[in-house]
């Protein structure tokens, strides 16, 4: 025969080791405050200054800087651009999310627009969860290229393109 036996643990705080509360209640069974999977800052940089690009070469388009809480922190990273793309066959542009510079670490975050012939405008979303691992400030930047080599020029033509850097608490 086994016994089953319940119990009800009942608490107001949930804190770490360090003494951070990770959960919070009112007592009424509303959770007023959570440690983890909070927006702990926004950074934002936009522009419409018109930029262009005739290579295959990643240009920058704009960067923003994040500084960190911790180490354990998450940055999640938005970059959006319109851009506008002209060619003799098939067209492509590309933008893409660089840690640091545009010599720095690829983030894999890259979206790509595709048309058929002639010229064509791309609303372009690259996004990216990065795990920096550090306090220090980091930079993020945002570049764009032609993607093809028929593809004669991309850009922005003075359309609104932007880099958002969330800051998201583990």
């Amino acid at each position: 025969k086994v016994k089953i036996m319940t119990s009800i643990l009942k608490v107001d705080q949930l804190q770490d080791s360090g003494g951070n509360n990770l959960v919070t209640s009112n007592g009424s069974g509303v959770i007023t405050a959570a440690g983890f999977g909070k927006v702990l800052q926004v950074v934002e940089n936009s522009s419409t200054t018109n930029l262009v690009n005739s290579t295959t070469t990643v240009s920058e388009m704009l960067n923003a800087s994040i500084t960190p809480s911790s180490t354990s922190n998450k940055i999640f990273i938005i970059g959006t651009a319109n851009l506008d793309a002209s060619s003799n066959g098939n067209t492509y542009s590309e933008i893409q999310v660089f840690r640091g510079t545009l010599s720095g670490t690829g983030l894999g975050a890259v979206a790509t627009g595709r048309s058929g012939t002639g010229a064509y405008l791309a609303n372009l979303n690259a996004i990216h969860l990065d795990s920096p691992n550090t306090t220090s400030a980091q930079q993020y930047t945002l570049g764009f290229r032609k993607a093809s080599g028929s593809t004669t020029s991309t850009s922005t033509d003075g359309r609104f393109y932007s880099l958002i850097l969330m800051e998201i608490q583990a």
